[in-house]
């Protein structure tokens, strides 16, 4: 068990021009191993199926456990399409954890590092975590390693970077993407990050459609709480759980667009989520990063990976899950009359002809 008050903090003091100091945070692990165990994985699997992570909840919105192929629906482009493979909630997953280092988090608080222990904590012990940074562009840190406190110990090792430079972060997430070939494990991408980026929209359009034809999924966590709601004038409130994705009825109103906006940014990273099948974060406090960690972890320990072999067209394809649980005495009744929430991707790239 990892627990807080094992993570010892370093403070650097960076003293800029006569009077003015800056101070980055670093977390370190004592005796942690940073290159990990002898066995690690690469950041590299294989996989020829169009693979979905589905997660089910009831009606009062609690994880929905037993579940077998037959009882899931799978329709591409509105067509049903067999199961292909099937793996239970007990399926082992791989999480990669990817931090910002950019200028733009140098003076943001510490908390979201020192809460990855409640990540760490709630995972299964056969799940995998790796490390990768960015600033301009993504470091990889810490390949996968069932050793969870090599995590820890690797965000130790974090630097960030100061002064002026490009804020890369649909390239980052993009180039990550490349490194990453899915596999048949559960994969998620946990994104510690502000979401601002200073390139063309062009660059973000690329990475939205990538993304379409990966089966990742996705978990951005914004940083920089109260920053990202200031107006100057008034705070807002949305709609939502304290620290939990937008939805409908939780758009925060409109902020001065320009090269640099946090409302692009929340945009953005709502959109990787929704693409993905996962869920953004956006935590208002310190004290919201235990719990929305905690429950990312949850997450992937209910979730259920199926999969399908891919059309051959060239075209992306929706996906649909829907749930139809049996009562073993008769056919099952239409998916549309239970009560199940189910959350996967929403489509995929087809390969071509």
């Amino acid at each position: 068990m990892l627990h807080r008050s094992q993570l010892h903090v370093r403070v650097v003091s960076l003293r800029l021009g006569a009077a003015v100091s800056l101070f980055i945070v670093a977390v370190s692990l004592p005796g942690a191993q940073q290159g990990g165990p002898p066995a690690q994985r690469p950041l590299q699997a294989t996989s020829e199926l169009v693979k979905l992570d589905v997660r089910v909840a009831d009606r009062h919105g609690d994880f929905v456990v037993g579940l077998e192929e037959k009882d899931f629906r799978i329709l591409d482009n509105g067509t049903e399409r067999p199961a292909v493979f099937f793996a239970p909630v007990d399926a082992p997953a791989e999480v990669l954890v990817m931090v910002e280092t950019s200028p733009a988090v140098y003076l943001i608080e510490r908390e979201h590092l020192l809460a990855a222990y409640a990540l760490l904590d709630a995972l299964a012990p056969d799940d995998r975590v790796a490390l990768i940074r960015y600033d301009q562009s993504p470091h990889a840190i810490l390949s996968f390693t069932a050793d969870k406190s090599a995590l820890l110990g690797a965000l130790g090792s974090i630097h960030y970077e100061l002064g002026a430079g490009e804020l890369n972060f649909y390239d980052a997430v993009s180039a990550v993407l490349d490194w990453l070939v899915p596999g048949r494990d559960k994969n998620a991408l946990v994104l510690l990050t502000t979401g601002l980026d200073s390139s063309p929209p062009a660059r973000w359009d690329a990475l939205v459609e990538k993304v379409r034809g990966r089966d990742i999924v996705i978990f951005p966590v914004a940083l920089g709480g109260s920053l990202r709601t200031y107006t100057g004038k008034k705070s807002y409130a949305t709609n939502s759980a304290p620290g939990r994705s937008g939805s409908r009825g939780n758009e925060r109103l409109p902020q001065p667009e320009g090269s640099l906006s946090f409302a692009k940014a929340d945009q953005a990273l709502r959109t990787l989520a929704t693409t993905t099948g996962g869920r953004a974060y956006f935590p208002a406090s310190a004290k919201d990063f235990v719990p929305i960690y905690r429950e990312i972890a949850s997450t992937l320990r209910h979730e259920y990976v199926l999969g399908i072999a891919p059309a051959h067209d060239g075209q992306f394809h929706s996906l649909r899950v829907q749930v139809a649980r049996s009562n073993g005495a008769s056919a099952k009744p239409p998916a549309s009359q239970l009560a199940f929430r189910v959350s996967a991707r929403e489509g995929y790239l087809a390969p071509g002809p």
